[in-house]
């Protein structure tokens, strides 16, 4: 035979080897693979178990009024993928108004969570419903587990440093928010708790909250619900509504003119009746003429504030449910058999990765050794 047919043969001698080699090792090492496997098993059943339950309340709306729903998807597929690439293609259409792609900013802005905080929340075992701030500050009692695990930095940081006051940038014209620490504990908290998805495409919102219980997930969603429509409408109807305040105010007062004017012509007629006198008709020429100038400025206010009204009712938003909010029948947290295959496959990735790794700084100790 020759030396050409006879050279794979040891490569394939030489894989086989290494195969039983490996399989010998994996087997020797079962003992620490299996220890792995129970510590890590026996973690990932405590985390499951302990992890708390997350259930999710949704509605799905679709906001109308104007053309928020040009903004929001009236262009239909090319007003969504221009959309995504930063470019409002209705940005000419209406300037005052708040495109729905802010309507997560928001969520997440300091007024509209500080009022989030206050909603009033049902629980099982508590007789009265707590608000959301006083619920994680003073009801809920921390998952210790947890708590003096992974959060023990936090823990740590958090006695050293105390509770600051944190000041926000956001609020008043003249006065900014200044929150405590709980407060911009809360408000992380509440970034996680509720969220709005917006798709421009098919021109809907999506409103997500979340909590421990069924009941009060739906409560909370409920509320960030009514709140979102009503920052939206304020928005959406300032400038109206102060048109229509001004048109009233000016209104009133021609109103209270008109009447005197009208009753002054009224008295002078009644006590001037017989009189045929050049300087009572002369009188009589100039009250008139005052009453029928302010009676037209009371019909042209009066048909401004009719106006002004309308205009009010055209730019207040409508929002239409398509999916209202309701009780969430199942938990979506924790997947208990999912966290415990995890954390048993995590357990033999490390068991193997210590046997084999063990393995390996042996040999190479041994070639250190006979070198």
């Amino acid at each position: 035979m020759s030396p050409e047919n006879t050279k794979p043969t040891p490569s394939v001698a030489d894989d086989e080897i290494d195969l039983i080699a490996l399989a010998k090792t994996f087997w020797s090492g079962r003992r620490t693979i299996l220890i792995s496997v129970l510590i890590c098993g026996v973690l990932g059943f405590f985390i499951a178990i302990f992890s708390a339950k997350e259930f999710v309340a949704t509605t799905i709306m679709v906001p109308s009024g104007n053309d928020a729903s040009s903004k929001l998807g009236g262009l239909g597929g090319l007003g969504g993928l221009a959309a995504m690439a930063g470019i409002n293609l209705s940005s000419g259409s209406s300037g005052g108004d708040l495109s729905p792609n802010i309507y997560p900013q928001i969520i997440a802005s300091v007024p509209f969570q500080l009022e989030l905080m206050k909603t009033p929340l049902t629980f099982s075992g508590i007789n009265e419903p707590v608000t959301l701030f006083d619920y994680y500050t003073k009801t809920q009692k921390p998952n210790l587990l947890l708590k003096y695990t992974l959060g023990l930095p936090g823990v740590i940081l958090t006695a050293i440093k105390g509770e600051a006051p944190v000041t926000a940038v956001i609020g008043d014209e003249n006065k900014p928010f200044e929150l405590t620490g709980k407060q911009q504990k809360i408000r992380e908290i509440l970034t996680e708790l509720v969220s709005l998805q917006v798709n421009a495409k098919e021109g809907f919102l999506t409103l997500s909250a979340t909590m421990p219980e069924a009941r009060a997930a739906a409560e909370l969603g409920q509320q960030a619900q009514g709140l979102l429509q009503q920052y939206i409408t304020e928005s959406r109807i300032k400038k109206a509504k102060a048109n229509l305040d001004f048109i009233q105010q000016r209104f009133d007062e021609t109103a209270q003119k008109y009447d005197a004017a009208q009753q002054r012509l009224a008295s002078f007629r009644d006590r001037n009746k017989n009189v045929s006198l050049a300087t009572s008709k002369t009188e009589e020429e100039k009250l008139s003429s005052q009453f029928n100038l302010i009676y037209s400025i009371y019909s042209e206010l009066a048909k401004q504030l009719e106006q002004a009204k309308i205009q009010v009712k055209q730019d207040t938003p409508v929002f239409t449910i398509i999916e209202p909010i309701t009780v969430p029948m199942k938990k979506t947290k924790p997947n208990r058999p999912m966290i415990l295959f995890i954390w048993l496959f995590l357990g033999g990735v490390i068991g193997t990765a210590v046997v084999f790794g063990r393995e390996y700084v042996g040999s190479v100790k041994k070639q250190w050794k006979d070198n």
